[in-house]
């Protein structure tokens, strides 16, 4: 019995060690930097994209954001770094960013071999194909001896070959790595399909043709591709903190709570809100972070469901439904684990 209590007692202090070091890590660093360093795309409408004056805006963009309120207390302590598919891994595995928001598909390869971690799900998306509505094709499997502009480095690239090899369809690529340069080459007629996830399409639709309506989404979606952030995975603590934000948002929506409404909800009796707004001391010490880091967050870019109208719901340019993007209780995906 004693031999198990002091085993037990010096398991937790080695893990009080890990977390003391782990805190130390990535959340330290940016403190003592004073701002986030984000990797975003290259400019996807809805997602990351800059507008004239150079503000970032879109879902990826408002979490980097969330996650410097959360840190940091201030969203516009954010520094945006866009990367392109090749370059996005490398620039996060050797500390040039903190974190990756770029339209990224979560996959085990990418889990398990690159030192880097997934760190929750904030679109349920697929892989689709745009073309042009005067190609005539109403369906994939139409698409029997097309040019396809596609991105180097990306699960598309392999879903497109998994694809046409499945349905014994021949195809040319056209690889272009900057994700401006191939939509141009699309666009002017360079291949006469563009393989991307349906999120991707519908922002590039919206911002780059110049008559959205000369082009349709065709109704196939050939592989799952949930994006979310990614981390290194030598900080479990960071690697926790963006997935709580992520989760912080969601749970935040089927709460009520909004970016308006936050500090006067800190007076509810409900006691998930109270721990989610940190108003009962929560996980906020333990991540090394203010006890209301996330009422911060939401406070900077709103609940999940704000996030979403704002950049991709029915009064933007792309007008995507919720679909799988809705809350559990209404149809759709999204799901917090318990804040307590």
């Amino acid at each position: 019995m004693r031999l198990n209590h002091l085993l037990k007692a010096a398991g937790i202090a080695a893990a009080m060690t890990l977390a003391g070091a782990s805190q130390a890590g990535t959340v330290d660093t940016i403190k003592k930097r004073g701002e986030l360093v984000c990797g975003v795309s290259q400019g996807s409408a809805g997602l990351s994209i800059a507008d004239k004056q150079g503000r970032w805006t879109g879902l990826d963009a408002d979490l980097c954001r969330a996650l410097a309120a959360a840190v940091l207390g201030d969203p516009e302590k954010t520094r945006f770094v866009p990367l392109s598919s090749q370059q996005r891994f490398p620039a996060l595995q050797t500390g040039e960013i903190d974190v990756l928001n770029r339209n990224t598909t979560i996959t085990s390869g990418r889990d398990a071999g690159l030192g880097i971690a997934s760190a929750g799900i904030v679109f349920y998306d697929g892989q689709g194909f745009l073309v042009p509505r005067k190609l005539g094709v109403k369906s994939a499997t139409e698409l029997e001896g097309a040019q396809v502009c596609v991105q180097p480095g990306t699960v598309n690239e392999q879903n497109l070959v998994d694809y046409f090899k499945k349905n014994k369809l021949s195809y040319r690529p056209v690889v272009i790595e900057n994700l401006v340069e191939l939509e141009q080459a699309f666009y002017a007629g360079r291949c006469d399909v563009y393989l991307s996830d349906a999120s991707t399409l519908a922002a590039s639709r919206a911002a780059r043709a110049g008559k959205p309506d000369d082009f349709i989404i065709l109704p196939e979606r050939i592989n799952k591709s949930p994006l979310g952030p990614f981390v290194r995975q030598d900080d479990p603590n960071w690697v926790a903190i963006v997935r709580w934000t992520v989760n912080a948002l969601v749970a935040a929506e089927e709460l009520g709570i909004t970016a308006n409404n936050a500090d006067s909800q800190a007076q509810s009796t409900d006691a998930q809100v109270r721990r989610l707004l940190g108003v009962d001391p929560g996980i906020g010490k333990s991540f090394g972070l203010d006890e209301t880091w996330a009422r911060q967050a939401i406070k900077a870019v709103g609940n999940y469901g704000e996030v979403w109208d704002r950049n991709l719901g029915a009064a933007t340019p792309l007008k995507l439904e919720r679909g799988l993007n809705a809350q559990w209780n209404k149809g759709g995906l999204l799901y917090s684990p318990p804040f307590q």
